[in-house]
């Protein structure tokens, strides 16, 4: 899997995000301990979740 950046998550609505967020999680249950893969699964996971949190802070923007 390649790592998804936070420049990715930009533009993206919340729901986007969520359906991305469970999509990593499903490719995730299928990588190998101490691969590179998993490792870019776990940053990707990261950076939606941050992406996801930072919508909510921002609210419905007016």
């Amino acid at each position: 899997m390649r790592l998804i950046v936070a420049s990715e998550l930009d533009n993206l609505p919340e729901t986007a995000l969520h359906s991305k967020f469970y999509r990593v999680q499903q490719e995730l249950a299928f990588t190998e301990p101490a691969t590179t893969e998993r490792a870019n699964a776990l940053a990707s996971l990261e950076n939606i979740n941050r992406a996801i949190i930072t919508r909510r802070i921002k609210g419905p923007g007016f």
